[in-house]
């Protein structure tokens, strides 16, 4: 951590039912299409972060600062208790809290920007602006893949107005037809 207290990283922290989860949207993975998967299948190869220090370093300071949050005043009341990694891993074991934090902690995994949108003349690009499949007729792409990066939060709100636009989207180019 820092002086101030923030990290030097550009992490999001989202906290999901019982589990604090640690985001970082500069990771970036190969998506693949099978070419003999004719239903179009994605094949998601998954590598790790190249920098496992500063993700490691992220997860023990996260357990530090939940503590520092429950052991305010004005939480004494819920009378708190830590269940996992519990107290027999101090504050000052960094190799005990990277250990625990692996053991309980998860990842999520939010797959965008895997279908570029762009002009006909882009080759890089996958879809047009009205979302549909750039050389194959009828075929959109509907999904979080047409973002051109990941929110710093879950992407379940943004697709649904990816959808919302997308039937607007379909139902005027019916009305030409």
């Amino acid at each position: 951590m820092t002086a101030a207290g923030e990290h030097d990283e550009s992490f999001v922290f989202h906290v999901d039912d019982d589990r604090l989860i640690v985001m970082d949207p500069r990771v970036r993975l190969p998506t693949a299409i099978d070419q003999r998967d004719l239903s179009g299948t994605a094949l998601l190869k998954r590598r790790r972060p190249r920098n496992l220090a500063g993700y490691q370093r992220v997860a023990a300071d996260s357990i530090r600062v939940t503590r520092e949050i429950v052991a305010q005043p004005a939480l004494r009341k819920y009378s708190p208790v830590e269940f996992l990694p519990g107290m027999q891993v101090p504050n000052d074991d960094e190799a005990g809290l990277v250990k625990a934090a692996g053991d309980i902690g998860t990842t999520i995994f939010h797959p965008v920007g895997t279908a570029r949108m762009g002009r006909n003349d882009d080759e890089r690009a996958v879809v047009d602006a009205r979302l549909r499949v750039i050389g194959i007729d009828r075929l959109r792409i509907v999904d979080a893949s047409v973002m051109p990066s990941i929110t710093s939060g879950n992407t379940n709100s943004p697709t649904m107005m990816i959808a919302e636009k997308a039937s607007a989207m379909i139902l005027e180019d019916q009305k030409r037809l």
